[in-house]
């Protein structure tokens, strides 16, 4: 849905950032901003500031920036439209509706009515598990030391021996076979009509992102009752496993800055019981990237708590490849002596279930101390065939210092010469046709260090000048014969700064509103950074006067360099040095006043 930028603009100005952010969090004012443990990430010192007067936030600690629907965005974990619809109800402004044609109209009713059946399955499957019909499943929960907190809270049920008597529920709803079979409740059989899909089951209702029940898993009670002991519902029009995951609609709100993937619906609700918030699980099916998808919305960091039989250690290999391959960083819970999540956290308890998660193992480690159980290591040529497979693996890596870290690492651990195994690597690498080989590191390592810190510093010295100028207005008058958006040589740098000084033109600069070009969530961040980079603390105006010329000149130097580097073969870059060349000249003899 598009919103022209004057009602985004409206719906802005009419929810304060302070006042929004303090309904999510508690702050305390500090001098001219509001202070506040970030809710993006765990901190114990306060690192989160809100800014009243520019309407922005940002995370010293974190990084996270940006205005009151970001905020609203990150913190409810939901779309620019979620968030800027929550924001205008908040705000009693009314957003215009959405025009939809009527065969979408038609889909869209389709599939409210199937939620809606859903939620009255849920509804009945609750009430069964409280009535004497579901003494066997009350019992079977007790067993597992559920207390009724965490049944209410993961809306536990049962589904009676009778499946029938769903249906006739269902029907008393005014829901149709044809939509409950849709729904995924049941099955239209020729010869025995419509048959319910569960029975004599604990059912544990399988909610979306925003909570809204979209399917079912049922566990069974009867020992020789046939069928397998975990069922799922089939996939629907609104339940699709590969892009779910049992209860992520409260783990996405954890605030933990990771994510426990596990394997079952216990595991998961076990461990929400025990205070780990953050867990959760795929649905009776394999790790999909579709799931690992969903998670990066809301971390790159996950913990896999997978039991610990040789089925478990598979399942953990093959998600750690699909973890990877997403761009996200893994790590595995040792879980043993027992076997999963549910069994730990029964028998030794909450604190030594936080220090396995505090000594996490790193998912590369991991596959290769998995590896080395392949290898009999007292033979010379298996422990050889171990190194090969380390080398081969050790390829995967894209970037040049990740590799060489972990050759470290790998060389430190199993006590092989790095150089030795670097050299193993990069023969593997040429043989295979895999990553370009390795450059040599520079012994003292300076090179390299000073090839990101000069990028860097530009970067910075370009955060700082716009930071300068956002917190004096009044300077860029004085200061735009000599600086323009060129000078600012990264892309979105320079995206804000024509925004900024056209707006100060106008008189009608406002940070808060030039977060809202970018619709990308670390674009958006990086925008806020330009507005909360600490500038120095400066007690006199006339250190005040001289940091910001030196800020100015030092960014106009490397504007300067940026466009004399290209000046042999673009024609425009050589008009712009020898401007350039001229600007420097006249602004090095130019007083600034900050008045």
């Amino acid at each position: 849905m598009y919103y022209p930028e004057e009602l985004i603009e409206e719906v802005r100005q009419r929810n304060d950032i302070v006042d929004v952010i303090s309904g999510y969090v508690r702050l305390q004012k500090k001098g001219s901003n509001y202070m506040c443990c970030c809710p993006f990430h765990g901190e114990k010192t306060p690192s989160f500031s809100v800014n009243r007067a520019r309407q922005i936030y940002k995370c010293f600690g974190c990084g996270e920036g940006g205005n009151v629907v970001t905020f609203v965005m990150k913190y409810e974990n939901c779309s620019f439209p979620e968030a800027l619809k929550i924001l205008a109800d908040r705000a009693g402004v009314e957003l215009p509706q959405a025009e939809y044609s009527e065969e979408a109209r038609r889909k869209e009713s389709r599939r409210q009515k199937l939620l809606q059946i859903n939620k009255e399955a849920a509804t009945f499957y609750y009430y069964q598990l409280r009535t004497q019909k579901g003494e066997r499943a009350k019992e079977y929960l007790d067993k597992r030391r559920l207390s009724e907190e965490t049944r209410r809270k993961f809306g536990l049920g049962f589904a009676p021996v009778k499946g029938g008597e769903l249906l006739s529920y269902l029907h008393q709803k005014g829901f149709n076979d044809e939509l409950i079979s849709a729904a995924g409740l049941a099955k239209i059989d020729e010869k025995r009509g419509t048959v319910t899909q569960f029975w004599n089951r604990v059912m544990f209702p399988i909610q979306d992102i925003n909570g809204r029940v979209i399917g079912f898993g049922g566990r069974i009670m009867g020992d020789g009752d046939s069928g397998p002991k975990y069922l799922n519902s089939p996939e629907t029009e609104i339940f699709d496993k590969s892009r779910n995951l049992y209860g992520m609609n409260y783990a996405r709100s954890a605030r933990t800055g990771n994510i426990i993937l596990c394997e079952g619906y216990m595991d998961v609700i076990s461990m929400h019981q025990a205070g780990f918030t953050q867990a959760a699980a795929s649905l009776g099916t394999a790790f999909t990237p579709g799931q690992a998808g969903v998670i990066k919305k809301y971390t790159k960091d996950v913990l896999l708590a997978y039991d610990s039989d040789g089925a478990g250690v598979k399942a953990a290999l093959r998600a750690i490849g699909i973890l990877r391959a997403a761009g996200m960083s893994g790590k595995i819970i040792n879980m043993s002596p027992y076997k999963d999540p549910d069994e730990f956290i029964k028998n030794l308890g909450q604190e030594a279930f936080q220090e396995r998660i505090d000594n996490a193992e790193n998912s590369f480690m991991f596959e290769i101390r998995m590896l080395e159980r392949d290898f009999d290591m007292s033979d010379p040529e298996e422990k050889t065939s171990f190194h090969n497979q380390i080398a081969r693996k050790l390829c995967e890596f894209s970037e040049d210092i990740e590799r060489e870290n972990y050759i470290e690492a790998v060389a430190d651990k199993y006590h092989i010469g790095f150089e030795n195994l670097r050299k193993l690597v990069v023969n593997m690498a040429a043989k295979s046709g895999g990553y370009a080989v390795p450059i040599e590191r520079p012994r003292s390592g300076i090179q390299s260090r000073n090839k990101n810190t000069s990028e860097e510093n530009s970067k910075k010295l370009q955060r700082l000048l716009l930071t300068w100028i956002s917190e004096y207005p009044q300077l860029y008058p004085k200061i735009k014969s000599y600086i323009t958006t060129e000078d600012f040589t990264q892309e979105l740098y320079a995206k804000v700064a024509a925004r900024m000084f056209d707006d100060i033109e106008k008189g009608c600069f406002n940070p808060a509103v030039i977060i809202n070009m970018f619709d990308d969530e670390n674009e958006q961040s990086e925008a806020a950074s330009l507005f909360t980079t600490q500038l120095p603390e400066l007690e006199s105006e006339q250190e005040k006067e001289k940091a910001f010329k030196d800020i100015l000149l030092k960014v106009k130097q490397n504007s300067f360099d940026y466009y004399s580097a290209r000046s042999n073969v673009d024609i425009a870059a050589l008009n712009k040095v020898i401007a350039g060349r001229k600007e420097l000249e006249e602004l090095s003899k130019t007083h600034i006043s900050l008045k």
